[in-house]
């Protein structure tokens, strides 16, 4: 599948256990996903047991599966048709639920990935009718993974499913009335209910209070899905993760950083671990560089309010590309356990030299034009405070302290309103 936004199984890509009969790949699976009873995809996720780091695989007995279409489970979820579930994107007239999470939720249905039994509700403080949620998010859906025939009769019945709700992001009574609509979906069935938080983190804990008191399935399960940034800082990460457990179990807590479903990530981990061609090439003795490269072709474009309280370093470096860098660079772990994965990583990063003032470059874009139209500076964006200097431009060059690596430079460079969008990975052997 091409990749989107939204992913259940988020962090590194590792192949699983062995599968039994019932959970072989189908002809419409993914290869991250497995075939169940009943002709369904099941697309599981793992709790990330109070670490922002996310890493996940089935062979981890410490992390619980969530099959979402409510089939069997490990953690007793029931058959499929006695369940339904409701998925609420928080956030719903962002520009990431627009671009991402409702191009991937279409993505699952398209492939027959969602229960027969699902719902989808935006919500969010901007004043909107059912249709004209509908009409917003079907700008942004295409049939991305193949051309098969039926591709408009799917967007038809998937927007069908959409429905929207305007409240209060701090106040109960928005998410109260979410709750009564919910319950008139579901119908009698057992109510599940995910809600994916598109919005800033300053806001994630009343979301969760207003939410987790007024509108959490009084039968079923109650999950929530928390996309990055994780705070500022390990201070205030730290404190994020403490007012959510106020209101939620570590394990209805789900932390993703949606880069992590792209295939440039995915392709890594298959060519770092399985390639025999490569594997003993993978080091300082054949490798003069690596490049990490990430860039964008448009500006905020009345984001600003949000990007400028954290600028490219920490919307894009600090977690995208570290997390391909920490993928990249560290040694195959003792087994697929998602602990013994995060702590491959957390190595490197460990390893990782201070980085210098002379080893960084910073910038911020300003007006051009281009193709006979103009485009304002980042500072003209009337949602950027005047006069502000945070980067929308930075290059970095990072070392790693260790046998394998001494001496490679990984270079990252992240920027908005470059000439062209791509991510991409550079590997300079040794010639």
């Amino acid at each position: 599948m091409a990749a989107t936004g939204l992913r259940f199984r988020p962090g590194t890509v590792f192949p699983s256990r062995a599968t039994s009969p019932s959970t072989q790949p189908y002809h419409h699976c993914s290869p991250q996903r497995m075939h169940a009873a009943k002709g369904r995809c099941r697309l599981k996720a793992k709790s990330s047991n109070g670490r922002p780091q996310i890493s996940a695989s089935s062979s981890s007995s410490s992390f619980r599966d969530v099959v979402i279409d409510g089939g069997p489970s490990e953690d007793g979820a029931p058959e499929q048709g006695g369940a339904t579930v409701s998925i609420t994107v928080v956030g719903a007239s962002g520009d990431l639920a627009k671009k991402k999470i409702f191009p991937a939720l279409f993505a699952l249905f398209y492939e027959d990935c969602l229960p027969e039994h699902f719902t989808v509700f935006g919500y969010a403080r901007s004043k909107m009718s059912d249709e004209e949620l509908r009409n917003m998010i079907s700008l942004t859906l295409t049939c991305r993974i193949d051309q098969r025939e039926n591709c408009s009769d799917k967007m038809e019945q998937f927007l069908k499913r959409c429905f929207y709700q305007s409240g209060q992001y701090n106040l109960e009574e928005g998410f109260s009335e979410l709750d009564r609509k919910l319950k008139e979906k579901e119908a009698g069935k057992l109510p599940n209910r995910l809600f994916y938080l598109s919005i800033p983190p300053n806001i994630f804990v009343d979301v969760v209070r207003s939410a987790s008191r007024t509108a959490s399935s009084s039968s079923g399960w109650t999950r929530f899905i928390v996309e990055k940034p994780f705070g500022r800082d390990s201070e205030s990460s730290g404190e994020l993760t403490r007012s959510l457990k106020q209101y939620l179990d570590e394990e209805q807590i789900f932390r993703i950083d949606h880069y992590l479903g792209k295939e440039l990530v995915e392709n890594l981990s298959v060519l770092r671990f399985s390639n025999l061609v490569f594997e003993p090439l993978w080091s300082r003795n054949y490798i003069r560089n690596v490049q990490l490269i990430f860039s964008e072709d448009f500006g905020t474009e009345g984001r600003g309010g949000y990007f400028d309280n954290y600028g490219i370093i920490r919307d894009i470096m600090q977690n995208h590309l570290l997390q391909i860098l920490a993928l990249f660079a560290m040694e195959t772990p003792v087994s697929l356990a998602a602990e013994d994965i995060r702590n491959e990583k957390v190595k490197v990063l460990r390893s990782m030299r201070k980085l210098r003032l002379d080893d960084v470059v910073v910038g911020q874009y300003k007006g051009h034009s281009k193709g006979g139209k103009s485009y304002p500076a980042y500072v003209d964006d009337p949602t950027v405070p005047s006069g502000s200097i945070t980067p929308t431009f930075a290059a970095a060059a990072v070392f790693i302290d260790n046998a394998r690596w001494d001496g490679v430079p990984f270079l990252m460079k992240a920027g908005k309103a470059l000439h062209t969008r791509r991510s991409v990975t550079n590997t300079s052997f040794s010639m």
